[in-house]
């Protein structure tokens, strides 16, 4: 009985953490370029159940008892939001056309993400496009990170009246200042998330450039912006079905209490 207080108590606790992941997801869900996080339950280790005693020395199998669940990670989806049109010369949607497909699945695995640079001159990636000029002219974040060219260099403009091409070409007066970089993330479960919309490579080191993959096929478009691929419908859904599931553990939790409460207060009161 003890055993079920603390399995439906890990039901509980594991269901807050995922309200918190999919309220973090509503909360996002007007972010340019941001990436919902699909949480994981799995199950504790099951315990195999034996019967041992009475007029047979010989144990008897049960059978197994499951003792609970937990969150084991949370993973962001690297889906394509939805491209809304800004007209801003500074915002640049990055579109995923096609990416390398898995053999065994059949499905297009991996993502894409622009390189930027931190003030401190750590590499990170972001599908943030909703870009801007800093006062000296190198074309950033939101957060002032620089966004860097194939060469791994900032790309410093000499105003916001810039053309990028399809493929990410940046040219203003007839003078070509770079191309944006995009890099492939082939498994994105090595990408951590670190707020403002960066991620970064677990373990360190660079992600590969996407140009010149011929199975990888991208475009970038000028004057739109790629929004949160969270959808509001789905995640509030969720979040009743979670809410839902914690009602129930805690229910569950409400009446073993009860039983034990009579257990010690009236089958074990001598008269």
């Amino acid at each position: 009985m003890i055993r079920g207080l603390y399995t439906s108590a890990a039901g509980m606790i594991a269901q807050q953490r995922k309200q918190e992941t999919l309220s973090n997801n509503l909360n996002n869900l007007d972010t340019p370029g941001y990436k919902g996080d699909q949480t994981r339950l799995r199950t504790f280790p099951e315990q195999l159940i034996d019967r041992i005693g009475g007029d047979n020395t010989i144990s008897h199998e049960v059978g197994s008892l499951a003792t609970g669940v937990y969150m084991d990670e949370t993973i962001p989806d690297f889906s394509q939001g939805t491209v809304t049109e800004t007209g801003k010369t500074t915002d640049v949607a990055l579109i995923t056309s096609a990416l390398p497909v898995n053999p065994q699945t059949g499905a297009q695995e991996g993502a894409l993400l622009f390189n930027v640079r931190t003030p401190a001159g750590n590499a990170r990636y972001t599908r943030d496009g909703h870009f801007t000029l800093s006062p000296s002219g190198y074309l950033t974040d939101d957060s002032g990170n620089q966004i860097l060219n194939t060469a791994g260099q900032p790309i410093q403009l000499p105003s916001d009246q810039f053309q990028v091409a399809s493929d990410g070409t940046i040219t203003s007066g007839g003078a070509n200042y770079g191309q944006i970089a995009v890099s492939y993330a082939a498994n994105t479960n090595q990408l951590v998330k670190e707020g403002n919309g960066l991620f970064r490579l677990n373990g360190g080191g660079t992600l590969p450039a996407a140009g010149g993959n011929a199975q990888i096929s991208y475009s970038l478009k000028q004057g739109s912006v790629e929004g949160s691929n969270v959808q509001a419908d789905q995640t509030i859904t969720d979040m009743m079905e979670s809410y839902r599931s914690f009602e129930a553990n805690q229910k569950v939790l409400q009446i073993i209490d009860g039983t034990l409460d009579k257990a010690v207060n009236q089958v074990g009161r001598i008269n």
